[in-house]
C-alpha cells in the first residue's frame, strides 16, 4: 500500500505532461515543467507544482492553466481511471 501513493503521483505527472504539450498553447519562448505531484492518502486531492521558463511568464503560464483547469481535470479524468 505504501506504493500505491507514489505511483499515482507518477502517473498523473506524466498523463497530466501529455496533455500540457498536446492541448495548451503557451507564449513562445517559454517552458513549463512538472516538478512534483502531490495526492493526498485518500486520493481527493492532488497539488501539482510547476516551474516557467523564464520566471517572469509564471503569471502568464497560471492564468493559461487557470482558464483551462476544468478541461484538464476532465481530460486527465478519462486517462486515468
Amino acid at each position: 500500500m505504501a506504493e500505491r501513493i507514489p505511483r499515482v503521483n507518477q502517473l498523473i505527472r506524466e498523463e497530466l505532461g501529455k496533455i500540457l504539450h498536446r492541448e495548451i498553447e503557451f507564449p513562445d519562448g517559454v517552458l513549463v515543467t512538472i516538478t512534483r505531484v502531490e495526492t493526498s492518502p485518500n486520493l481527493i486531492q492532488t497539488k501539482v507544482y510547476i516551474s516557467t521558463m523564464p520566471e517572469a511568464k509564471g503569471e502568464e503560464v497560471l492564468a493559461i492553466l487557470r482558464k483551462s483547469l476544468y478541461g484538464l481535470q476532465q481530460k486527465l479524468n478519462k486517462k486515468i481511471n
